[in-house]
């Protein structure tokens, strides 16, 4: 949490002021008490209307200084609060949006939406809070102990045995609190996890008709998460009877020592109402800091948890201190994998082993294999989205570890295995892929990538608004437009990640066929499960396990590659059937 509130540095200003004004007002409270003992004293003991009548207005003063002194201190410290949760809500989007799979993978997407709005939300209360209170709560505690002692100091060492106790207790429950509250934040990730799922497979929930084993596993999860919340809730919750029992305790005794006092001719009785009400803004003010605490140990819990992701380094930054805008050689290969390895983090085995094999520019390279051969894994390495833990992944006869990222990307169009299409026109979709893009160029893509006709057959054409993930769209639509987007930079590699799977064979060979004939050198990788798809590539690469089984063209494979003959033969006679 301490690392955060660097991004306080641009408030420096407003965190002085908004505390001072506080003080200023707590000042003016810690005169009140003064006022009315003079009233009492003077003005009703004399009877003395006049006198009465100008302290009452001295009063109503004080009071509209002080809210002048509050206003403004709020004003500062929601000014600071609310820029700098916006700063660590941009700067916690910036540096997900820089981690590489690998860590993505790791944290998981529900627990980062948790991190970015409810932990955030809670640290923007935190700091808001902490501006207002957390100076003035004890400055009126300590100072109320002060002016009892300016009155009696015999009377005023009932507030300082208060006072003690007091401390025990508040800090006592938040050194318990902490903990809990973390742990509720854990279990909040749950909850999110299991609603995200939900959501975004309610079809597939619906199919299988798992609706009520899904209610069951979100209540108990749910409920989980409320016993722990009712837990930390309890702690909490003996901060106040608690402190309550003690001042009033304490006012019992100053009641009982001051009536005696009074008597014996020591103290006056404005002098004892003033007592009083200092113990009474004690009380008000520790209550105040009670619930200050357990709000600031919520959000330095949350703060920890957004900081213990901003300290995750990206493995796209590693190695990269000599980077190149470009990479361009004279290299006649556009892609080279030198005996690479990839293994997960936190993963036994590695995912894909001794990947060698070089890709000249212009070729297209069919990749195919069974369902975890680790395809997905191969190309995803080229763009840099894995990096090789063993070996080398060379692009234009460089490695992509000495590339600037945003150069080598640019090199890329990739369409990945699950298309994703945000919400927008069709136009902005397209444009993701090239911003200045011309609608001359967008509708060439969208032929190529045999989309003309989705786009042809909407009343708006170009603009017809896509709602957010694509639902107003099919699956073979959303492909294509997928394409599309990746076509229209014209890359110099294409790379198509089982991009047909939803697409009918005949669509599936004109498509092929499309981005052959596209203008320019494209190499291009097309990851498949369909035989059909990879056959007339000019190179396969068949996977089994991480490894590869065979590399050569179909005729080469089918007589020496047994695992590219099993997957072949089993689906095409499928395919004549």
């Amino acid at each position: 949490m301490k690392k955060l509130l660097i991004y306080l540095k641009p408030y420096v200003k407003e965190c002085i002021l908004g505390p001072l004004f506080k003080l200023l007002e707590a000042s003016l409270d810690l005169i009140v008490p003064l006022v009315i003992a003079e009233i009492i004293d003077t003005g009703i003991g004399n009877s003395d209307s006049a006198y009465i009548v100008k302290m009452c207005v001295l009063l109503v003063a004080l009071g509209f200084i002080g809210l002048g002194f509050s206003a403004t201190a709020q004003f500062f410290a929601a000014k600071a609060s609310a820029g700098f949760i916006a700063k660590i809500r941009q700067v916690l989007f910036k540096h997900i949006q820089s981690l590489s799979y690998t860590e993505i993978d790791e944290i998981g997407t529900s627990t980062m939406i948790t991190r970015i709005t409810s932990d955030a939300n809670q640290v923007h209360n935190g700091v808001n809070i902490t501006l207002r209170l957390l100076l003035r709560s004890p400055f009126i505690v300590f100072g109320a102990m002060i002016m009892a002692f300016t009155i009696d100091v015999k009377t005023a060492l009932i507030f300082v045995g208060a006072i003690i106790c007091l401390s025990i207790v508040i800090f006592g429950i938040m050194l318990i609190s902490i903990p809990l509250y973390r742990k509720v934040q854990n279990r909040l990730d749950r909850v999110t996890v299991i609603t995200r799922e939900n959501l975004t497979g309610v079809r597939v929930i619906r199919a299988f008709c798992k609706e009520d084993e899904e209610i069951k596993k979100f209540d108990d999860s749910n409920e989980a998460l409320m016993k722990m919340q009712q837990f930390a809730g309890k702690i909490s919750a003996l901060m106040n009877p608690v402190t309550y029992v003690i001042i009033n305790i304490a006012i019992i005794l100053l009641i009982y020592i001051g009536a005696i006092r009074v008597e014996a001719g020591l103290l006056t009785q404005g002098a004892i109402v003033a007592l009083y009400n200092y113990l009474s803004q004690i009380l008000i003010e520790l209550i105040k800091l009670a619930n200050l605490i357990i709000t600031i140990t919520k959000s330095v819990a949350c703060g920890n948890r957004i900081q213990s992701v901003l300290e995750i380094e990206s493995g796209e930054k590693e190695n990269r201190e000599n980077v190149k805008l470009s990479g361009k050689t004279d290299s006649v290969y556009a892609v080279e994998f030198e005996n690479a390895d990839l293994k997960y983090k936190s993963a036994a085995d590695s995912s894909l082993s001794h990947i060698d094999f070089k890709v000249k520019k212009g070729e297209t390279v069919g990749i195919i294999g069974g369902t975890g051969s680790g395809k997905s894994s191969l190309v995803n390495m080229i763009p840099g989205f894995y990096t090789a833990s063993k070996g080398k992944v060379l692009v234009d006869g460089t490695d992509i570890k000495d590339y600037d990222l945003k150069a080598l990307r640019e090199k890329i169009g990739v369409v990945p295995q699950k298309a994703v299409l945000f919400s927008g026109t069709v136009r902005e979709n397209i444009k993701w892929g090239k911003g200045d893009a011309g609608d001359d160029e967008i509708n060439e893509a969208l032929e190529t990538a045999q989309a003309k006709e989705i786009v042809d057959n909407k009343k708006e054409g170009l603009d017809y608004y896509i709602e957010q993930g694509g639902r107003n769209l099919s699956g073979g639509q959303k492909q294509r437009l997928t394409i599309a987007r990746a076509v229209v930079k014209k890359p110099e590699i294409l790379i198509l990640d089982d991009s047909a799977s939803a697409l009918d064979f005949a669509t599936d060979a004109a498509l092929r066929k499309a981005i052959k004939n596209m203008r320019g050198n494209t190499t291009v990788f097309i990851v498949s499960q369909r035989a059909s798809t990879v056959r007339y590539a000019d190179k396969i690469v068949v996977l089994d396990d991480g490894r590869i089984a065979g590399i050569g063209t179909h005729d080469e494979l089918m007589d020496g590659c047994q695992v590219y003959r099993e997957i072949f033969e089993s689906q095409y006679k499928k395919e004549e059937a």
